[in-house]
């Protein structure tokens, strides 16, 4: 990036500030000032990222967070000429650090920004072409048309090459309250010019009906009488939760660490640490892609990267307490920048509790009759986001015994199709209605830390053995520990039949019987990507190919499929960086999990979508000497069984 230092403005807070902290609305007011002062704002210009430049880890690890310049991202966008600029702006010094402008080519645009949903229904209602595709199909009343505007994906031809685009397809509604997923406008889609503000093409492929019927989830004569046979459950801590909270750090049996918050990741997990020892240096969902099945004129280019083309985390909702989380609540705010650059509060963003999570331990002995039983417990740090029709909850979870656990719930309402019988790409489920298959493709980032920096990725798996002299009974089997060396073999898949896992490892610390320490990805080993190899989202989402990828510590290293995935051609990310093959032997090490969900859809799933869950789990291999929960005390609480002579109680 150019260096630029244009008229400083003097710095809103103080070097003091620890690094990670989250940009604050003053800092987000700041950097706008910066930009506008440096002559990059306009009336045309907006601000379609706005995050915190977070330092080096090794600048944050040297100094214990102490005097390090605070900085700010700011990609923008002239919504006049299409032309985007990366920025860094210096919080601490009040100037522009760095701008380069963008290649729209080279590469990819910015994320989609919401006025441009808006302007993408204007632009289509004022085109003949697509007025005429609506009347041959009966619909004259466009204000219930609704237009989507989806991302476009990679140019495919010479024209498309560098505009600002999305693709439309639309559903309509019988009226103002009904939901339009029901009713579908299938085989047309028109191809938006953002910045021209114009069709450029449209397909009008087949003729398909309109499914009719209506299935609005929120409509008491739909639904029907509610059941009345639920009794409540009330979660009560009478005397507070466990958890501390100072400025962000959360402090909870043993586990401390930092929350963050990001426009395009969403929640972020800092410093996590147990005991005083380091584990996860940052963790959090880089990416997310859901690619369609549908090969049709129309659908063959549905792909979404939700972070980095949809800004994941500014699409946050507000929890509700009794409703998305229930017992002793912590709140976290959030703020995230508009397409102008101005804070906007987002309350609520993030939802903290304990949960009770049953059985940690339990033993009855045979000889000494002794009978003890312990109960998990599990801290939860959560968001929701809506984008567009899915809804997708994220749920980080830590447990008393060290383990740390992703799930991510799905829920929401599918994007529907019109039903053609004997389709081998949809499902029917509802009269006339299609549910295309699709996938939800989840890419975890984390940055391990395990009990410091100098860290080796062993593969772990089952080794069957064969009959022989070593094995003459055939019962025989063994573990198989294969080292990752170098990047060129960190492109790994899950193998469920066999249990592999990845192990990561610090050689350099031992536990008492001399084992390195170490920490262990658990993987659920659902289908990667399922499109071929040749296919554009192949190359765009190429960490969805792999279930891991592993690098060598980079700070500029953020997003698996590069910093600007929309409207990229892709090869961007993960194949880029590792295609340098380095060292991956007791060094500074990123784990890239990839894991999702192949979704056929069920009547079921229809009108709304029950949660469907996918996830991973870490835990520790070696990292104590042993049990760690042995001093967690037997459950008092007033609904167990009767204490015993002693004035214990414990249940199970």
């Amino acid at each position: 990036m150019s260096s630029s230092a244009l008229h400083p403005i003097s710095p809103q807070r103080p070097d003091a500030v620890h690094p990670l902290a989250r940009l604050s609305a003053e800092e987000m007011r700041q950097a706008r000032s910066v930009l506008s002062a440096a002559g990059l704002v306009g009336e045309s210009t907006r601000f379609t990222y706005v995050g915190l430049e977070e330092p080096a880890k090794g600048e944050v690890l040297d100094t214990g967070g102490a005097v390090v310049p605070r900085r700010a991202r700011v990609i923008l966008l002239d919504v006049a000429t299409g032309v985007a600029t990366d920025t860094v702006v210096s919080l601490s010094k009040g100037e522009v650090d760095s701008r380069r402008r963008l290649d729209p080519v080279r590469d990819g645009q910015p994320a989609i920004m919401l006025e441009e949903y808006i302007a993408a229904d204007e632009i289509v209602k004022a085109d003949e072409g697509w007025r005429a595709a609506m009347a041959r199909r009966g619909i004259t009343d466009l204000d219930l048309v609704c237009p989507c505007p989806l991302s476009a994906g990679a140019a495919t031809k010479p024209d498309e090459q560098g505009r600002r685009m999305v693709r439309v397809l639309s559903f309509v509604r019988h009226r103002e309250a009904d939901h339009p997923w029901a009713h579908p406008v299938d085989g047309v889609v028109a191809y938006v010019d953002l910045t021209e503000r114009r069709v450029i093409e449209l397909i009008d492929d087949v003729l398909l009906p309109v499914p009719s019927t209506e299935h609005n989830h929120d409509d008491p004569e739909y639904v029907g009488p509610l059941r009345t046979t639920l009794k409540p459950i009330e979660i009560t801590q009478p005397e507070g939760p466990s958890f501390t909270v100072d400025d962000d750090v959360v402090s909870w049996e043993g586990w401390q660490f930092r929350i963050g918050f990001d426009a395009r990741e969403g929640l972020t997990l800092h410093q996590l640490s147990l005991n005083g020892r380091d584990i996860v240096y940052r963790a959090s969902v880089a990416e997310m892609v859901v690619p369609y099945a549908d090969p049709s004129p129309a659908r063959w280019w549905q792909n979404y990267f939700d972070a980095g083309e949809y800004s994941l985390g500014a699409q946050v909702n507000a929890l509700q307490l009794g409703c998305d989380c229930l017992g002793e609540i912590h709140y976290f705010d959030a703020v995230v920048a508009d397409d102008l650059g101005e804070p906007q509060p987002r309350p609520n963003a993030i939802c903290m509790h304990e949960e009770d999570f049953g059985v940690l331990w339990k033993h009855t002995d045979l000889f000494t009759g002794s009978s003890e039983t312990r109960r998990q417990r599990r801290l939860v740090i959560s968001f929701f986001v809506t984008v567009g029709n899915y809804d997708y909850g994220f749920y980080w979870y830590l447990y008393l015994d060290g383990t740390i656990e992703l799930e991510c719930k799905a829920t929401g309402v599918m994007f529907t199709s019109s039903y053609v019988p004997g389709s081998p790409y949809a499902d029917e489920v509802a009269p006339g209605l299609g549910g295309p298959y699709h996938q939800h493709m989840w890419c975890a980032r984390l940055d391990m830390t395990v009990d410091g920096v100098a860290n080796t990725v062993n593969e772990v798996q089952l080794q069957r053995l064969p009959v022989g002299p070593d094995n003459p009974h055939g019962n025989a089997f063994t573990k198989l520990v294969t080292p990752l060396e170098r990047e060129s073999q960190g492109a790994r898949m899950a193998e469920p039949a066999s249990a592999r896992a990845w192990h990561v490892v610090n050689p350099g610390r031992l536990n008492r019987l001399g084992q390195p320490v170490g920490y262990a990805l658990y993987p659920q080993g659902q289908p990667v990507l399922a499109a071929d190899p040749s296919a554009s989202i192949s190359q765009r989402a190429a960490f969805a190919t792999h279930h891991l990828w592993v690098t060598a510590y980079d700070p500029a290293e953020r997003y698996p499929s590069g910093d600007l995935p929309n409207q990229h051609a892709g090869g961007a990310g993960l194949p880029a960086w590792t295609a340098q093959d380095r060292d991956l032997t007791a060094t500074d090490v990123v784990l890239w999990h990839t894991f999702g969900l192949t979704h056929f859809p069920r009547t079921e799933d229809w009108p709304v979508m029950p949660v469907d869950r996918a996830g991973f789990t870490l835990k520790p291999v070696g990292f104590f000497d042993r049990n760690p929960t042995l001093d967690v005390p037997a459950s008092t609480a007033s609904h167990c069984a009767t204490p015993t002579a002693e004035g214990d109680s414990c249940c199970s």
